[in-house]
């Protein structure tokens, strides 16, 4: 369990990490890139300019993390819960959302949802996400 620890700017790339607790963590700055997060329990951290780049999060629980100017391209958030993630500036590039919770995302008109792909499962706080350029499946 690692809820409320201080692991900034480290090197975790392609690490599995797959239901591990992080509640409340500042993870500022590290790379997660390609890192197993499946079932992650990451409600409330710190995860300003994260790399997360095709990372797999599915099922992750995210909710009020702080994902501003993260690195989600490509990262697989399928069935994961953001309801009121900050969201501000985050790169969801061709992430995949289908049946992602985004209910109370802030700042989500800033992200950057090019070919993401999501579905009728997705929640969206009022917002057109096919007009940010996303894929609806």
């Amino acid at each position: 369990m690692l809820s409320e620890a201080k692991l900034t700017h480290m090197d975790l790339r392609g690490e599995d990490l797959q239901g591990a607790i992080v509640r409340r963590a500042d993870l500022y700055g590290t790379d997660l890139s390609s890192a197993n997060l499946k079932g992650a329990d990451l409600r409330g951290s710190y995860l300003s300019s994260v790399d997360l780049y095709k990372a797999d999060l599915m099922g992750a629980d995210l909710r009020g993390a702080r994902l501003g100017h993260a690195d989600l391209r490509g990262a697989d958030l399928r069935g994961a819960d953001l309801r009121d993630a900050e969201v501000e500036r985050t790169d969801l590039r061709g992430a995949d959302l289908r049946g992602a919770n985004l209910l109370g995302a802030m700042e989500i008109e800033t992200a950057q949802l090019e070919n993401a792909r999501f579905d009728g499962d997705t929640r969206w706080p009022t917002f057109d996400a096919e007009a940010a350029g996303a894929i609806r499946e």
